[in-house]
């Protein structure tokens, strides 16, 4: 690649960022052939404008206030099906499962064993439509006006459905998260149906790519103590692993995306 300046650089960070949620700054010297330092100087700047956040290593995309579900589906689809993979191994065959809007749980949906014996309950037209035809799995699909943001049904009508449901697990989609304020979503209906459907659920579980970690969205859902499990990608920094384990709540590792390996627990 010819040599770039500043501007062109940081626009290519920037839309890599947009398109996968992160970036390494050793791989970006390699791509732009420049050194470390200098890459990582086009990250603070970034980091200083508001256009990414820092991390070991590399830097974070910062969670979009209000991207559509249509959008959120093709960003890091193979760290999302990592997440998947590990994710599944939470859900036994007999389970009654809520599939909450998420671009992650549509993976999960995608993920589920053909032939499982399950229930699954969902909000999100998506998900549904990815089971329907799945042998062994019964949907249940909650009703209302869908927001096109968040891809699900989450008014009056979608809660009064769920007031029929017991789930054994709900499987929460996270907009934010944060050790001390717990899973949090951008809307706040999204956040009102998701709390009314974990209050009801035996089991909560939530799966969070990299991005979202520390960086809490404006509503609560639900606290992190009250989780039964996290899972997270192969990589998450050592600080947000600490924090979940100091609550008490059990970290599942999924699979790096370049890799073949399975799950872990601690």
């Amino acid at each position: 690649m010819p040599e770039l300046l500043v501007q062109e650089r940081q626009s290519l960070i920037r839309a890599r960022l947009e398109a996968e949620g992160r970036v390494m700054a050793g791989a970006l010297a390699q791509l732009f052939g420049v050194s470390e330092d200098t890459v990582r100087r086009d990250l603070r700047e970034m980091a200083a404008a508001g256009l990414c956040r820092r991390v070991y290593g590399g830097a974070l995309s910062l969670v979009p206030p209000d991207r559509p579900m249509s959008e959120r589906l093709v960003v890091a689809p193979d760290r999302k099906a990592a997440l998947a993979e590990a994710a599944v191994g939470l859900i036994e065959a007999g389970m009654t499962v809520f599939l909450d809007a998420s671009s992650t749980n549509v993976a999960i949906a995608r993920r589920l064993p053909p032939g499982m014996r399950l229930t699954v309950a969902t909000n999100a037209p998506v998900i549904a439509a990815e089971l329907v035809e799945r042998a062994g799995t019964e949907i249940i699909v909650i009703g209302g006006r869908v927001d096109p943001v968040v891809g699900a049904a989450v008014d009056a009508k979608a809660m009064r459905d769920a007031e029929a449901l017991r789930p054994d697990l709900l499987v929460l989609g996270a907009c934010g998260f944060d050790a001390a304020v717990g899973i949090t979503a951008t809307r706040y209906d999204d956040a009102e149906f998701k709390r009314f459907v974990a209050e009801r659920s035996n089991s909560v579980v939530a799966a969070l790519t990299n991005e979202k970690i520390g960086v809490p969205t404006p509503y609560p859902v639900f606290a992190l103590s009250r989780c039964a499990a996290i899972v997270l990608e192969h990589d998450a920094g050592d600080d947000a692993l600490a924090a979940i384990r100091r609550a008490g709540t059990r970290v599942v590792t999924a699979p790096s995306p370049e890799g073949s390996g399975r799950r872990k627990d601690t």
